[in-house]
């Protein structure tokens, strides 16, 4: 991996305003360090923030790794308008101190069901992207009961879903951390969150990343309507995306004229985008907007 790869990933992590909208990142920064409705569950070992926005059927948002809920600043708000949003702040990101635990798909999947749990909220809607994807993932396949519909944004369900230059880069991340973390700290998502140990927080996300995982079987077994979405230019490959769609049953052939035979699986794929930048598509809340509808 070249070094102007590891420069550029440690710019991208670096960089909260690069994920935010256009024009708008300064404002939507201000409006996340407000944080107007705010909490800690003691689970799991864990005082889990969350963020807790607007009324009615609840649905949780799941961030991507080393950043938080800020990078919710596109879809959060269109969702608020008719829903509660539980905005969670995975273990070591954001607000939620990290513990001595390993980080992993599974364990932080068990503290989203324990979350809910903790709230008396029987089911909801689960949407993750990036890393939150994977956990939004392991939460329908460990704990399939608390799950209603479920939105994955740029996630693979393989290990080598992935492009190998991005597995490569993350083979190689323990050895940059440092420099990574420095980036980060004097960055505007350093500034938000300056209790973050950045640089333990990307060993951690990088041993992770690095492990073998494949859970394309149990993925074939989700019952649950779940969409997928993914930029035009994604960090997964684009043979990999349709593998994932098929796997949970779309794709397998026409869905006749009244579109009656097809899936309940849907598929997006935002042009234009990849995927760091993804979620300041506009196009991505009406695309998640209709299907939770």
């Amino acid at each position: 991996m070249l070094r102007r790869d590891f420069i550029g990933l440690a710019s991208v992590a670096s960089n909260a305003a690069a994920l935010l909208p256009r024009g708008q990142s300064s404002l939507l920064l201000e409006s996340f360090m407000r944080r107007p409705s705010s909490e800690y569950a003691d689970i799991n070992g864990l005082q889990l923030y969350y963020e807790v926005h607007g009324e009615g059927p609840p649905i949780v948002l799941l961030h991507g790794g080393v950043s938080a809920s800020e990078v919710f600043g596109q879809i959060l708000p269109e969702l608020a308008k008719t829903r509660k949003v539980l905005a969670v702040h995975l273990q070591g990101h954001g607000h939620t101190k990290d513990i001595n635990r390993a980080l992993r798909f599974e364990f932080m999947a068990d503290d989203v069901a324990a979350l809910l749990a903790y709230l008396k909220i029987p089911k909801a809607d689960v949407l993750g992207y990036s890393l939150g994807g994977g956990v939004a993932l392991q939460t329908i396949i460990r704990h399939p009961a608390v799950v209603n519909r479920l939105v994955v944004i740029s996630a693979a369900m393989k290990h080598d879903g992935s492009f190998p230059e991005v597995n490569a880069a993350f083979d190689q991340m323990n050895a940059h951390a440092s420099q990574i973390a420095a980036n980060i700290k004097g960055s505007p998502l350093g500034q938000m969150y300056p209790e973050v140990n950045w640089e333990s927080l990307l060993r951690k996300i990088a041993e992770m990343e690095s492990q073998d995982f494949d859970w394309s079987g149990a993925i074939k077994q989700i019952k649950s309507p779940t969409m997928l979405v993914f930029a035009d230019a994604d960090s997964v490959r684009p043979e990999h995306i349709v593998a994932f769609y098929k796997a949970l049953g779309g794709g397998q052939h026409d869905a006749g004229l009244d579109g009656s035979l097809r899936s309940q699986a849907r598929l997006g794929i935002v042009p234009g985008a990849t995927h760091y930048n993804i979620l300041s598509s506009k196009i991505v809340p009406e695309l998640v907007s209709g299907f939770l509808a």
